[in-house]
């Protein structure tokens, strides 16, 4: 059988580290009660101690979230006698106050408000104002686009599908649920400003338009059709809830864990267009409450089926590399970069192995040409772009798949991803990265992942889809002695694994791999990662990225996931390479590699009829069938 909440919620602990030392504490606390309390109790333990309780976290009887007012929110040494206040009452069993940390928006440019195209002329099918502008639905070659170079939403909504009772939520600095485009698909019941603590998401006014940002990828989402508004929304008829959480001046672990956590059975998509400094240096990813969030959601959301976490891969360019970031690297969410109109890819994209598939951005010729959606106070815009707005189309694009189908779990969700999402036109503009075929047939690029989504071939494969078989956890094997990293060479390591063959945690067939390691480095930016299949599909794990000098933290049990191997099967030699990319002499040290296999036992998709013999399904199916008959 498959492993169990438990073991999963252990499996996370151990891989999620992160390798910066927080020097800012808030005034939120972790309170962890000896026994299990309820609202009242609770609410004794605070206000005796000079704390206000904040509720529960994640529903739980025994995880408290407690505020003191009396504390800055930004400090930089921990308040000890205010931890020591708590510890001592006799109900309380810990207190930890929540360090924190930065998470910044992703949005290739600062947003502005004299972008705003004015007096639109209206356009037809659909017939929002704003429509024309919106070629990542409707690609016809405006503004030097590919003419059907986009999210081929059109086949979906033909087919009867516009995203109906399907709840998105957008994990943000507010939404603006009162703009005339949103506010009759908005989910009041579902959303929760965290940042001010109470029910009403709306974003704080700035000068500058900063807090647009939740807005603009709502209506990517959600925008209503034919009311002669703006645009268009990808699921036009579904919901979307606001979680107003980025708007204080720094994140905590209990934030993000309620955000992630918040009315899992009536949100189906978290949609984030955020996470760690895009800097080129920063590794770092969710903490232990977060991490514990999204791993519960993707159990017991939706009631069973799982909730589904979009995320925007990052805009750190090719100084940066996205498996360093621990949220977009994650198997249990989605990570998603972009390409702009005419199938390049942007030059603030990130590459990475743990990328799964790809949506739109920004023009190519025009910059200002980008994403046309909905803004603050019931304006439109067309210059939303970055990552930022990739996310949230993959997010309206998989309620279309939900409607369609409303018993998909998260994992058939990520396997749709795959077997519909195309090549296209898509091409890296610098020639680095080509587009490969791994060892199922299944063809990839270290940029886009599996390709564009296609929300057409994606609703229709959602209505015959049968739900994959049970997914298992392998440990499969390790390296844990000390070996030295050459000056003029790789170091190559390898593991020749079963895959845990006759015991009940056996993979057959790869979804997620991931390598765990602990390396230390003179200068981790040199480091470069491939991790190598039985099959043959070589993973760049870990690229250069020039802008990070850390000599002392390397990585510590940090999970670097690849998708490139999905569907093939992991019995056999696994290869680790690592070498310096460097002018300079450098040092280093792998201390300890894990091979961690997820997949299943049964061979996915035997169920599913196929009509195009050569679409991945089929590829991917025979390949299957060859090796059970073998």
């Amino acid at each position: 059988m498959h492993l169990g909440l438990a073991s999963l919620l252990a499996l996370a602990s151990t891989l999620t580290f992160c390798t910066q030392a927080a020097d800012v504490f808030s005034n939120s606390f972790l309170v962890r009660f000896r026994r299990d309390v309820d609202q009242l109790e609770a609410r004794d333990v605070a206000e005796r101690n000079g704390f206000v309780n904040m509720g529960p976290v994640l529903g739980s009887k025994k995880d408290y979230h407690f505020v003191n007012h009396a504390i800055p929110v930004a400090r930089t040494k921990r308040s000890i006698p205010h931890m020591r206040k708590l510890k001592v009452d006799p109900l309380v069993h810990v207190a930890v106050q929540q360090a924190g940390f930065l998470r910044v928006k992703r949005g290739y440019k600062p947003l502005k408000v004299e972008n705003l195209v004015k007096d639109i002329l209206p356009h037809q099918d659909p017939s929002d104002p704003y429509f024309g502008f919106q070629w990542y639905l409707k690609n016809t070659g405006q503004n030097g686009g590919k003419a059907k170079l986009d999210l081929n939403v059109e086949a979906a909504w033909a087919q009867g599908v516009t995203g109906k009772n399907i709840t998105t939520a957008i994990m943000d600095d507010g939404v603006d649920y009162m703009h005339p485009d949103l506010k009759y698909n908005y989910n009041a019941k579902a959303s929760y400003d965290f940042s001010s603590n109470d029910p009403f998401p709306y974003p704080r006014f700035t000068d500058d338009w900063f807090n647009s940002h939740g807005t603009r990828c709502a209506g990517e989402v959600a925008a209503a059709r034919d009311n002669g508004i703006c645009g268009v929304g990808v699921a036009y008829d579904s919901k979307i809830a606001g979680i107003r959480m980025l708007d204080q001046p720094y994140m905590t672990d209990l934030i993000e864990a309620n955000s992630m956590g918040h009315e899992p059975n009536l949100i189906d998509i978290y949609s984030a267009s955020w996470g760690p400094t895009d800097d080129g240096k920063t590794v770092d990813g969710p903490r232990n409450a977060t991490m514990r969030a999204i791993v519960r959601g993707v159990n017991e959301g939706r009631n069973g089926l799982g909730n589904i976490y979009v995320w925007a891969s990052g805009d750190g360019g090719e100084d940066d590399d996205c498996n360093c970031d621990g949220y977009a690297a994650s198997m249990w969410t989605i990570s998603i970069n972009s390409a702009i109109n005419d199938g390049q890819n942007a030059h603030y994209d990130e590459s990475c192995s743990s990328t799964l598939a790809s949506t739109f951005s920004n023009g190519a010729k025009d910059p200002n040409t980008g994403v046309a959606t909905t803004d603050l106070y019931g304006k439109c815009t067309t210059t939303h772009s970055g990552t930022s707005a990739a996310a949230p189309e993959a997010a309206g694009v998989f309620a279309l798949a939900l409607e369609a189908n409303n018993n998909l779990t998260w994992r058939d969700i990520q396997h749709l991803t795959v077997l519909t999402s195309k090549r296209n036109s898509l091409f890296d503009a610098k020639g680095r990265f080509h587009w490969t075929m791994n060892g199922v047939g299944l063809e990839f690029n270290h940029l886009f992942g599996f390709g564009v989504l296609d929300a057409g071939a994606m609703v229709a494969l959602s209505k015959q889809w049968k739900t994959v078989p049970p997914r298992f956890h392998c440990e499969a094997g390790s390296v844990n002695d000390l070996y030295e990293i050459p000056l003029d060479k790789a170091l190559v390591l390898k593991i020749d694994t079963n895959a845990c063959m006759n015991k009940n945690t056996e993979v057959r067939y790869l979804e997620h791999v991931q390598a765990v390691l602990t390396v230390n480095a003179s200068r981790r930016g040199d480091l470069e990662l491939f991790l190598t299949s039985p099959m043959g599909t070589r993973s760049m794990i870990l690229s250069k990225r020039n802008n990070d000098d850390d000599t002392r933290d390397g990585f510590t049990k940090w999970p670097f996931m690849t998708t490139h191997t999905w569907g093939e099967y992991p019995q056999g030699i696994w290869t680790l390479e690592a070498s310096f990319n460097s002018t300079s002499p450098q040092t280093g040290f792998i201390k300890e590699w894990s091979l961690m296999l997820h997949g299943t036992k049964k061979p996915p998709y035997t169920e599913l009829p196929v009509s195009d013999p050569h679409s991945k399904l089929a590829i991917v199916k025979k390949a299957h069938e060859g090796r059970l008959n073998m």
